[in-house]
């Protein structure tokens, strides 16, 4: 198998991360401009954050990483958006405050620097380990096969 082949369940599988979030972005922008004229940007954004959160994880979960969803693992998801939370609410809050940037913008902005962030971590928390999930073979990976032995050398 080539390095190619052998990246390309990988690939697709960031590149299902990537249309997610933009689904995922474009859902919370939409929660967050409706939420907006209701109540200041800040408490808009983070209800904005928390209700994309939800669809995210079922998402990433079924189409992502192709994996079912757990009690566990919707547990665990907002520890991996704890991040993004963390690295974007700041930026919405730099961005607004001292950068004057409008607020309606700004959480757009703030969002780029947490993706690599979230992909990584979103990927740790959903994708299963040996023996603790059964998830379906991504189409057209192989399945692992154990190493050959290490062989003495006379």
């Amino acid at each position: 198998m080539t390095l190619a082949g052998a990246r390309s369940p990988q690939l697709l599988q960031i590149v299902r991360f990537a249309l997610v979030g933009g689904v995922n972005t474009a859902t919370f922008y939409g929660f967050y401009l409706a939420l907006h004229p209701w109540m200041p940007y800040f408490a808009a954004y983070t209800l904005a954050f928390v209700l994309s959160m939800i669809g995210s994880f079922f998402l990433n979960t079924y189409f992502t990483y192709r994996t079912r969803p757990t009690w566990r693992k919707f547990l665990l998801f907002p520890l991996t958006n704890l991040t993004n939370y963390v690295v974007t609410s700041v930026g919405v809050y730099a961005l607004v405050e001292w950068a004057g940037m409008n607020d309606k913008i700004a959480p757009l902005a703030a969002a780029a620097a947490a993706i690599p962030f979230t992909y990584l971590l979103s990927r740790r928390i959903l994708v299963p380990t040996a023996g603790t999930d059964t998830a379906p073979a991504e189409a057209g990976a192989a399945e692992p096969q154990p190493a050959p032995p290490l062989r003495a050398s006379r």
